[in-house]
């Protein structure tokens, strides 16, 4: 048996480093320049491990697609992103510093950190001198942090003819896999009002904002009525000058769902909002949606647990609550587990962090598995 816990933790070092450059280059949803940058950078990196590497040019960012392996023949497909929610300028207040065995910034644990873990299992077996039991495909997506709109596509493609689907997001608390996740759609509501001037003339406008405000009343009754539903009002919209009538305001809502068919029922019962006041013009529309991946593939997460017991780690996995791109191939039955980046905690929070003595483990974990599938 190679040793791939002794070479990851030779490599310990090389990949903290590279985290905290990676953790640096800040990434925020939709910066095409900074996002490109660091593609750039990983690109290099998958080339240098061996791999054959292609770009998909977006707008809002390029996707990276790294190939191990000959033959267009059943895969491994691994899936990652490099973009992050927090915006530039973060790390003034928000500085890349590691103390006491533990690295904080803002990006290296959703999802850099996984993507040092992908990296590094590939230089585990390069070091040892084996190769992937199978053709291993890496999709690196720019905009997963929004629901992957342009991205989507290209999961799907990738998904096509894989045995497994491994995603590098983060784990549970303690290092448990992911083998399930809640569906994840993104609703906007839009409303159209009438503007006029708010002290003299009021009774010729129609307030965006206001019936803005009654439709979130609205959705509030649905959601009433739905408990296993997450939802979450996250952005809120509209107006400008406190002395005029608003004409426009909206609303960015996040739901979360067990299951397609309450999914469905949901979607529908936003679809029939209906505007409260006389002049006022109310859309709903989705943005992005992932479905529900709700059954776990026990053959799947056996293969995986065996792969840890070869390296020295118990691996166990349950579902979690969060959606991924993971979501589209688990929907779909393909094989599926997330949770092979490091250890930490704090997503989309100031104190982001990871362990650092968990980035080597999850790479010879990642390596165990990729020799094995």
């Amino acid at each position: 048996m190679p040793d791939f816990t002794g070479v990851a933790a030779a490599l310990a070092d090389d990949a903290q480093a590279r985290l905290i450059a990676y953790a640096r280059h800040e990434t925020p949803t939709g910066d095409a320049q900074e996002l490109n940058a660091l593609a750039d950078v990983l690109e290099e990196r998958y080339r240098e491990l061996g791999a054959r590497t292609e770009r998909v040019a977006r707008e809002t960012g390029d996707h990276l697609v790294a190939r191990w392996g000959e033959g267009d023949g059943p895969h491994v497909l691994l899936l990652g992103h490099h973009d992050t929610v927090w915006p530039r300028g973060t790390l003034e207040t928000m500085p890349v510093a590691a103390a006491d065995g533990v690295l904080r910034g803002p990006g290296v644990y959703d999802m850099k950190g996984g993507l040092v873990v992908a990296e590094t299992a590939f230089a585990v077996l390069r070091e040892c001198g084996v190769a992937p039991a199978r053709p291993v495909r890496l999709v690196v997506v720019a905009d997963e942090e929004v629901g992957s709109p342009t991205a989507r596509p290209l999961v799907e493609e990738h998904v096509a003819g894989a045995v497994a689907v491994l995603g590098l997001e983060s784990p549970h608390p303690g290092g448990a896999l992911k083998s399930a996740r809640l569906g994840s759609t993104r609703v906007r509501i839009e409303v159209r009002g009438r503007s006029a001037h708010a002290a003299l003339d009021p009774e010729s406008g129609v307030s965006a904002v206001d019936e803005l405000v009654d439709q979130l009343f609205a959705v509030r009754e649905i959601m009433a009525a739905e408990p296993t539903v997450l939802c979450n009002v996250g952005t809120v919209d509209g107006g400008g000058r406190t002395n005029v009538v608003p004409d426009q305001a909206c609303a960015d809502i996040g739901l979360r769902f067990t299951d397609t068919a309450t999914q469905d029922r949901v979607l529908a019962a936003l679809g029939r909002l209906t505007p409260v006041r006389a002049g006022a013009e109310v859309t709903v529309r989705t943005l992005t949606s992932r479905p529900a991946w709700s059954e776990t593939d026990d053959d799947l997460l056996a293969r995986v647990a065996a792969a840890g017991a070869a390296v020295g780690q118990e691996v166990t996995g349950r579902p979690a609550a969060g959606g991924a791109d993971t979501n589209t191939p688990g929907a779909a039955g393909i094989p599926t587990l997330d949770g092979f980046g490091p250890l930490g905690g704090g997503a989309h929070a100031p104190d982001e962090r990871i362990e650092l003595a968990t980035l080597p483990e999850r790479a010879a974990l990642l390596a165990s598995v990729l020799a094995a599938l």
